[in-house]
């Protein structure tokens, strides 16, 4: 009986070495099946690492293409700005050589004695002149700064001399020696005039 057990003991023990100990093909299979698990979890790391790189790619090709869109508009805008500009102010040189002849022909009408006679063509003549000049700057925007009895601006006007006057504010326009031009709100010329101050 005991040799009987023996036998099927070692019937046993050689059936469950063979069980454990794999085959050379099936341990073959095991390796290549290992290798391609390993290898697929390291191609899916590798494509994980490769869709975090796109997405910072595309973070940074988003950002540049908003920059560069910011500066397409605002060069558009400065472009707007400098046509408007040029619009507004193209004809400020022009204007600054003509204001002038507005100064002569007021300085002719001053001088000239209108009750006489003989000077009251004259007169009618440089008056209609000096409005009809004074109206074409008017179409192009230009606006005439005649301050007298105003406060004292000193954007608008330059001050020639102070005189003592208790009669007005100190730092009114008492009179003007020359009037100031705006051309669509910039200075082109200052008004140049007297200031009053306290006494």
């Amino acid at each position: 009986m005991a040799k009987e057990r023996s036998e099927e003991e070692q019937i046993g023990e050689e059936a469950h070495a063979e069980m454990e100990t794999p085959s050379p093909e099936e341990q073959h299979a095991a390796e290549e099946a290992l290798e391609a698990e390993l290898a697929a979890d390291a191609g899916e790391s590798a494509l994980e690492a490769e869709v975090a790189s796109l997405h910072v790619q595309l973070a940074e090709h988003k950002d540049m293409v908003l920059r560069a869109q910011a500066e397409v508009q605002n060069a558009r805008r400065r472009a707007q700005q400098d046509v408007e500009k040029a619009h507004k102010f193209g004809l400020e040189k022009l204007l600054k050589d003509l204001v002038p002849v507005v100064d002569n022909l007021e300085r002719a009408l001053s001088t000239i004695d209108s009750e006489h006679e003989a000077h009251k063509a004259v007169v009618e003549g440089i008056e209609l002149t000096h409005k009809s000049f004074l109206d074409t700057l008017g179409k192009y925007s230009v606006e005439v700064i005649d301050p007298a009895g105003e406060p004292f601006d000193p954007e608008l006007h330059q001050a020639m001399t102070q005189v003592p006057n208790g009669d007005v504010e100190p730092n009114t326009v008492l009179d003007v020696f020359q009037k100031g031009y705006r051309l669509n709100g910039r200075l082109l010329r200052p008004a140049m005039v007297v200031v009053s101050k306290a006494p």
